[in-house]
């Protein structure tokens, strides 16, 4: 069930019929109910999976609270730990690791040792989550949850099951426990939301893939074609992940939750540190807070920063996918990361308004670099885009094509952001009065409806 088709749109209303009639205890059984059924319209088999995670972790943080000992506290965090990561490490990695042994010890057709199973969608988001909760018990930064249906919502709840962000348990957990008021403001500001998310999904991305996949389908690509198609991806996966993220920030107003922020106009980083704490920021901050902390961080010398920075981009490069440009993806920012802590240290680039600048222009450079890697789907594919950079810079009608496309979908977005950036807020618009209001907003939802009359694209982001 997808975010931009009108089958989601109905599905949402009747669970906002119901919330909205109902007390909030069964709030809570309503909306549990609703987002194992948004789970399973996309694969009722791997329910099971969502199911065998929540129990394990509910039961393993009962075990992780301060009143066991701490041999108990250590095996049930290990047990959370091992059960989710062994559930993605079948669905997600198994098939990548025996091909790449296989092919490793000269082994000949591995299709006998390949599962081939589908991977189930949102896997690597609520199995982190799931982990996430068990660990903040143990560091009792939490209480263990009594009840397991709130603590089901928390794994399950729908709006941000699929693709995030991955919320932490402090945040969202009392939101659940706790009963819930929508207010004027909250509809009004989640409908903005929605609208502007669906505006980015379907008017900005969806229309910029069909350029970006015929340059990255082209047998010998020019260099401007390739440099306008990174450009292009670049905007192409931030406005559809972000959008995602938007509407289901907008939707979790509508039914009295706040969900985090994921997104902070990354674009404008001046380094790539300041890239990652603007660009996924719940995955990134996750990683931070349960994998790169408790390797070390850098409290152990620069050797041992080093290894941590790596090893966390590595797994941060690897959850998005098992594919060995995502490996790429990761240790090349793994390397930016070290590059700057070893030049730079713990100070940022920017001081000045013109370093600023100089930062920004270079860390987006650095940024498409890396989105090549990220796109590309064979080591053959990235040669030739590659080769095109490097030795192919006529500029030809394809490119020209790119551009115009590209240029009239990215200019609303930088509007918007410029005046995000100027209120310094992550809301859509500042206030204005109520004919700006309805005109804008009638625009956007326009344009959602006409550009919506074909298929429905997925989210880039639900394949991982």
């Amino acid at each position: 069930m997808l975010f931009n088709t009108f089958e989601f749109w109905i599905f949402l209303l009747g669970v906002l019929l119901l919330v909205h009639l109902l007390p909030h205890r069964g709030q809570n059984r309503v909306l549990l109910v609703a987002s194992y059924l948004f789970y399973a319209a996309w694969d009722w088999r791997f329910l099971f999976l969502l199911f065998l995670s929540t129990v394990v972790d509910f039961v393993a943080a009962h075990f992780a609270g301060p009143s066991r000992s701490t041999r108990t506290r250590k095996g049930a965090v290990a047990i959370s730990v091992v059960v989710n990561l062994g559930i993605l490490g079948v669905f997600k990695y198994y098939d990548f690791f025996v091909t790449g042994l296989c092919e490793l010890v000269g082994a000949g057709s591995t299709e006998v040792w390949l599962l081939g199973v589908v991977l189930p969608v949102g896997i690597s988001f609520y199995t982190f989550q799931s982990i996430g909760y068990t660990v903040d018990v143990y560091r009792e930064r939490l209480p263990c949850q009594r009840s397991f249906l709130d603590f089901s919502l928390y794994v399950s709840f729908f709006p941000q099951l699929v693709a995030g962000p991955i919320e932490r348990a402090e945040r969202l957990l009392p939101q659940i426990e706790k009963p819930r008021r929508v207010t004027a403001e909250g509809l009004e500001s989640g409908a903005w939301l929605i609208a502007w998310g669906l505006f980015k999904k379907v008017f900005i991305a969806d229309a910029l893939a069909h350029p970006v996949d015929a340059v990255f389908a082209t047998g010998d690509p020019t260099g401007p074609c390739v440099y306008l198609a990174l450009v292009a991806f670049a905007v192409q996966i931030y406005c559809d992940f972000s959008g995602y993220t938007d509407i289901a920030r907008g939707v979790s107003r509508w039914l009295g939750f706040e969900l985090m922020e994921n997104f902070d106009r990354p674009y404008v980083a001046a380094s790539p540190a300041e890239f990652w704490r603007r660009w996924h920021i719940s995955l990134s901050t996750w990683l931070r807070d349960y994998l790169y902390v408790p390797l070390g961080g850098n409290r152990r010398g620069r050797a041992s920063t080093y290894r941590n920075l790596f090893l966390t981009m590595v797994l941060g490069g690897l959850w998005h996918g098992a594919r060995l440009n995502f490996l790429l993806w990761g240790l090349y920012h793994g390397l930016l990361l070290a590059l700057q802590r070893a030049f730079l240290g713990k100070a940022e680039p920017g001081a000045t308004r013109r370093g600023r600048v100089v930062g920004v222009v270079v860390t987006f450079h650095l940024t498409l670099l890396g989105w090549l890697l990220f796109r590309v789907e064979t080591m053959q594919q990235l040669g030739r885009m590659v080769r095109g950079l490097a030795f192919s810079w006529e500029f030809s009608g394809a490119a020209t094509r790119i551009l115009i496309t590209m240029v009239p979908l990215v200019v609303p977005l930088l509007v918007v952001e410029i005046v995000q950036g100027r209120a310094r807020t992550s809301e859509i618009f500042p206030r204005p009065g109520w004919p700006a209001r309805a005109f804008v907003f009638g625009l956007l939802l326009s344009a959602v409806l006409l550009l919506n009359r074909g298929a429905s694209t997925p989210f880039l982001y639900f394949q991982f």
